[in-house]
């Protein structure tokens, strides 16, 4: 069994919807999650925040708008009076339901219950287009079986015990549909994995499964040694290990969820990335094992913000770090880079929601700036601690730019170096041309 992902890209139009039967009607038995219609969760997203500010008027008009543009979608891709009027059906049902919600108090929890609908009617309709072409299929609701505890994270057990009994339920079917990113919370209340999470999705239902592989697709070959979108003439990197997989994902490479790579690696499942544009492309396969490479990708990831705290007393004291720590442990905010010396220590955040809060917290121990418009450069490559002259080329090719904060020795497969948001750009280009020169 191989489990299939397609992105909100691959299910951007009918013509894409099309385009997946020959990649997954091959007779062989396969689990495909899909994510929204490209666009759809974006719009979602504004019609809660509408609902939130108070403007139900406005949020209401764009629910007709989409509900307007899912019927269109729905009239172009089946062909049948029988299967176009269901889905017509399942689109009002849904769109009936996000507008029932209008008319109740906004809550965080009815947010979730709109951004879900995307996933749920883009499964319907695969569904649809798969029986009107009279291929078997099965249709698993992922709420059904997908929890998170109460710390947000997957209950593996329980994804386990019920994905199995949904699955002792095929048949003669060979394609099981169901939707990434939604799930359900400990409470049983409609909740998600938050954005990107359908790669999560796959990768949690994979290791659940046991399965053979786990192909996430998109609209890209690959995981590509550099950002496509600001340097020229980057390669797709065929193999990676999942540690370096990981770190590509975190620190900026958008193909891959961040945290879709541990489920598969618990489980040691291949993962492959694939491209749906051109599905001959053998892509990128992320197993427990890699080729050792002097440097094999960048990636950057922008909204850093920096924090440094400064103080007389860190001097020879125990507990100060502690006492860091334990602030941000208070406001459940991740720390990516982390730098000390004798009376002061800084480091980085990517999620700006409890910033004051931390901030004044951290004022009881020592002086505090913050700087913001920062973005960490992440080179992935062969930075094992007993090898010998690794990693010239990066300062090199960074002498012209300020370098903030440099991250060396935490990981044996990555260096991260912090800059400015807008030196990002010049700074990508500069290392593609000193450490893969001959691209």
């Amino acid at each position: 069994m191989k489990i299939y992902k397609f992105g909100g890209t691959s299910v951007g139009s009918p013509e894409r919807f099309r385009a997946l039967i020959p990649l997954i009607n091959d007779g062989k038995l396969k689990v495909v999650v899909l994510s929204a219609m490209a666009g759809t969760t974006n719009t979602l997203v504004e019609i809660s925040e509408l609902f939130s500010a108070g403007k139900r008027d406005e949020a209401a008009t764009m629910t007709r708008q989409l509900r307007e543009r899912y019927h269109q979608v729905a009239d172009e891709l089946l062909s049948s009076a029988t299967w176009g009027e269901r889905a017509h059906d399942l689109i009002d049902e849904h769109f009936d339901y996000i507008t029932t919600l209008f008319s109740r108090e906004f809550s965080r929890h009815n947010e979730k219950r709109i951004v879900a609908r995307g996933e749920l009617i883009s499964t319907a309709l695969l569904h649809f287009l798969l029986s009107e072409a009279g291929i078997p299929s099965l249709l698993v609701p992922a709420l059904n079986f997908m929890r998170i505890d109460k710390d947000g994270e997957p209950d593996y057990f329980y994804i386990r015990e019920n994905i199995k009994r949904e699955m002792a339920a095929v048949q003669d079917e060979k394609i099981i549909i169901t939707q990434g990113f939604i799930c359900r919370n400990v409470f049983g209340e409609t909740d998600n994995l938050r954005r990107g999470g359908s790669d999560y999705s796959a990768t949690i239902i994979g290791a659940a499964l046991g399965a053979q592989e786990i192909q996430i697709w998109t609209d890209i070959s690959g995981l590509h040694n550099n950002d496509p979108r600001f340097v020229e003439n980057t390669r797709v990197i065929r193999n990676l290990s999942y540690g370096e997989a990981a770190e590509l994902a975190y620190f900026g490479a958008k193909i891959l969820h961040p945290s879709s790579i541990n489920p598969a690696r618990l489980k040691n499942i291949p993962v492959r990335l694939k491209n749906t544009l051109e599905p001959s492309d053998e892509g990128t396969l992320i197993t427990s094992t890699s080729a050792y490479e002097d440097y094999k990708a960048v990636a950057a990831k922008d909204g850093i913000i920096v924090l440094r705290i400064h103080s007389d007393r860190m001097l020879m004291a125990y507990g100060f770090m502690r006492r860091i720590f334990e602030a941000f442990e208070a406001f459940k905010t991740p720390i990516d880079m982390i730098t000390t010396s004798e009376v002061s220590v800084s480091l980085t955040i990517d999620d700006p929601t409890y910033l004051d809060d931390i901030v004044r917290t951290l004022s009881s121990i020592g002086n505090v700036e913050v700087d913001r418009d920062q973005s960490i450069i992440c080179v992935v490559g062969d930075f094992r601690p007993d090898r010998v002259g690794s990693a010239p080329e990066i300062f090199e090719a960074l002498n012209e730019i300020p370098v903030k904060m440099i991250s060396y020795g935490g990981s044996e497969n990555s260096v991260s170096i912090l800059i400015n948001t807008s030196d990002k750009i010049v700074a990508l280009k500069s290392l593609s041309n000193k450490l893969f020169p001959e691209e």
